[in-house]
């Protein structure tokens, strides 16, 4: 059985439309049990009624054509009940409507299954026995070939739904809803990227001149390097110097003595030079991939990229020059910073892609020169929109193919209202987060590499809440030593100073596995990570710690931070070793003054513990992203179980403020630095708690110093007691959004 409805599902997964799809299920699912006829209905968005898409055992013609009232037959009470039902004699049930395309009652058993995805019922998969009832065996298979298949056809009807907006037959709001990766709204003309080349379908092959095929790589690398070079300086003057590393990042990849000398080895044992690389892309990429932490796993895209940019030039030696229209959006499966870089200045409007995240180097390009970008489109069929008008709206995630008049004059108003609010946040940049009340709020900057500093810093940031010490060690083959560390912390700090820096100690384990310390676990993220891996590793942890206070020695403005922390026992523990590496230090000799310290609040233990834990250090962080998933039991990265609005949760919401106000009543400041804190409406609420300090991306931080500038104290509190009031976070998200749409805080609202 499980050989045939993968078949079933591989066959249905490669139909170009959604009409092949329907014939396909029908026909291979009739084949396969001994019915007497198989149909699909798919919800009439518009009518709210099912409508017979795909039938065997009947006339064809019928197909489409039998429009029943709604609660009028069995098919709808699947739908209606959001369930399977299975009847021996479907003609005893009051519900049964003989089929009208027979319009008599041969059928006698009916199994019927609702098509659901992601909540929503897109149709029913029914099927009819004229003699005997449905089996065990018969059941099991709808139910295992059903649940599989509503993915597919939401996959395939996405695609149908873009041909319809292209051809005109769509409502004319209609829109396809991808993910938010660059802020900000366009209107242009679609140019595809030209394709790259493909690296999974590059074949094995022996090298008939091992030489020549080393030659050809090495030539293929350097001509990729000179292309991003070009591209990084038709970019210098617009771009901030941390960003224009991006390129020189890249270019230093493309050229890695690791990815070189890998292909060279595959090269020499054999392959041919694109299947050398094409397996060293793979091995590093796949690395990438394994990591839950979505920064990390972006780094597997660029590392594509970069295999899909060397490829090309292995295979084609002239590119043809590239004409872009005036306002380009630039769409494809996957779009590179060469790539950007390689549209004129001036005329390259919106970015739209198949693939990608929202931390990929791309998009992070795209924020720094202010275009907008929409991502994760995977059933976009990008082949039919060179030439077409597309709308971008990077606010919402969402892209309008040909949109209509409608739709242009509300992205022409919207576009408007942006350029105010944009000019309001401009002249925020050298007053206080203060709000009109007279209460100052810092406003920290959460960074991962010291190349952060300047974004950081050009963004008025008061210091930095929160440094991901864990990228200096996940982007190495070995531990970082000692020194390389103090280095690299005494830049930071020197960059800083006087301002706080807080420095967080290795926060690895989980979805963050150092590739030179494997740990083979059944449940990572409940296993030996944080603290708890730091703890079992104190010579790793001691090496850091003194790192930490000698890189602080004569500056002063070093905070440690202890990350993941579930019991008192972790943090005394931590805590010693930290007196023990400032003691050692003066014994050497050395420099050195111990740091104020924090605890990392993000697992639900430690929210019952935080009068204890503060009673132990200088102040408290609130880790939001990771509580919200460890309160609500979801991964924040897998889109079928979380929301984009999960730390707006009611039961969030209230374990926040429990930390809050336990933490003040010790006398603790509190910083909350997960993206919480970076969006306004979770600014809005955070303040009403009476929050310390906001730790946010730079990017963030003009928009959350608008809010703390609009609204009172008192103000907020108000908010804060009816969001927890509340029973769902939408609820919590409509009532904040509310009150900043009011404020004249969000600047435009959503086009339909």
């Amino acid at each position: 059985m499980r050989t045939d409805i993968e078949d079933i599902v591989r066959a249905v997964s490669a139909a170009s439309d959604l009409d092949d799809v329907l014939e396909i299920i029908v026909r291979r699912v009739g084949a396969f049990l001994p019915i007497d006829a198989c149909r699909v209905y798919l919800t009439d968005v518009e009518g709210g009624r099912l409508v017979l898409m795909g039938s065997s055992g009947v006339s064809p013609t019928s197909a489409g054509s039998a429009r029943a009232a709604r609660h009028s037959g069995l098919p709808d009470l699947v739908a209606e009940r959001r369930e399977m039902v299975v009847l021996a004699d479907a003609r005893t049930h009051p519900r049964y409507v003989a089929p009208p395309e027979t319009g008599d009652g041969r059928y006698r058993a009916f199994l019927g299954m609702p098509l659901i995805h992601f909540h929503r019922v897109l149709g029913v998969l029914a099927a009819w026995k004229a003699h005997s009832p449905f089996d065990r065996d018969e059941v099991t298979f709808f139910i295992t070939i059903a649940a599989q298949l509503a993915r597919v056809i939401h996959q395939a009807a996405a695609v149908g739904e873009v041909r319809r907006l292209l051809s005109g037959a769509a409502p004319e709001e209609g829109f396809i809803q991808g993910a938010q990766a660059a802020a900000g709204l366009a209107i242009g003309t679609a140019a595809l990227v030209d394709p790259l080349a493909n690296l999974e379908s590059v074949p094995d092959r022996r090298s008939q001149d091992v030489v020549a095929e080393e030659k050809a790589f090495r030539a293929a690398v350097t001509a990729a390097q000179r292309e991003l070079q070009s591209a990084g300086a038709r970019l210098t003057d617009i771009l901030p110097r941390e960003v224009r590393e991006l390129f020189d990042v890249y270019s230093m990849l493309l050229g890695s003595e690791d990815l070189v000398h890998s292909t060279i080895e595959r090269i020499r044992a054999g392959n041919w030079a694109p299947g050398a690389w094409r397996d060293t892309i793979a091995e590093h990429a796949r690395s990438f991939d394994q990591l839950d932490d979505p920064y990390l796993r972006a780094r597997g895209e660029d590392i594509r990229e970069i295999g899909r940019r060397i490829l090309l030039h292995l295979e084609s030696d002239i590119q043809a020059p590239r004409l872009y229209p005036e306002r380009c959006i630039l769409v494809g499966d996957s779009i590179s910073i060469t790539e950007i870089g390689g549209v004129p200045l001036g005329r390259l409007a919106g970015i739209v892609s198949r693939h990608g995240s929202a931390l990929s180097h791309s998009t992070i390009l795209a924020r720094a020169i202010g275009i907008p970008a929409v991502v994760s489109l995977p059933s976009l069929p990008i082949a039919d929109l060179e030439g077409r008008t597309i709308a971008v709206d990077g606010d919402q995630g969402r892209i309008f193919v040909q949109p209509s008049l409608a739709v242009l004059d509300a992205f022409e108003r919207r576009i408007g209202q942006q350029a105010a609010l944009t000019e309001r946040l401009v002249a925020l940049r050298d007053l206080p987060a203060e709000t009109p009340d007279g209460v100052r709020v810092p406003l920290h900057a959460n960074i991962g590499f010291t190349s952060d500093t300047e974004a950081a810093r050009s963004s008025e940031a008061e210091g930095v809440g929160l440094y991901r010490t864990e990228y200096q060690f996940l982007l190495r083959e070995t531990f970082p030593v000692e020194d390389e560390q103090y280095e690299v912390y005494r830049q930071l700090l020197q960059a800083f100073t006087p301002m706080p820096v807080t420095i967080r100690t290795l926060d690895v384990g989980g979805d963050k596995i150092l590739p030179y310390f494997p740990m083979e676990e059944d449940n990572p993220f409940l296993g030996c990570r944080g603290i708890r891996f730091s703890l079992e590793h104190p010579e790793i942890l001691m090496i850091q710690l003194r790192a930490m206070l000698r890189a602080n020695a004569g500056l002063g403005n070093l905070q440690v931070l202890f990350p993941m922390v579930a019991r008192i026992g972790e943090l005394d523990e931590a805590l010693e070793l930290l007196v023990r590496a400032h003691r050692e230090l003066l014994d050497e000799g050395q420099e050195t003054a111990m740091p104020r310290t924090g605890v990392m609040i993000e697992i639900p233990s430690a929210v019952f513990l935080t009068k204890a834990l503060a009673e132990r250090v200088d102040f408290v962080s609130v880790g939001s992203n990771d509580l919200a998933q460890y309160i609500l039991a979801v991964d924040r990265n897998n889109e079928q179980v979380a929301t984009p609005y999960d730390s707006l949760h009611p039961a969030v919401l209230n374990a926040i403020h429990k930390i809050t106000l336990d933490a003040h009543e010790r006398s603790r400041r509190v910083t909350v630095c997960g993206e919480l804190a970076g969006d306004p409406a979770g600014a809005l609420v955070l303040l009403g708690m009476g929050v310390d300090a906001f730790s946010v991306s730079p990017a963030s931080l003009s928009r959350v110093k608008l809010v703390i500038r609009t609204f009172t104290v008192e103000q907020a509190r108000t908010l804060l007691e009816t969001a927890l009031e509340k029973e769902d976070e939408l609820s919590v998200h409509r009532l904040l959004n509310a009150a900043l749409e009011e404020a004249g805080v969000l600047g435009a609202g959503t086009v339909s």
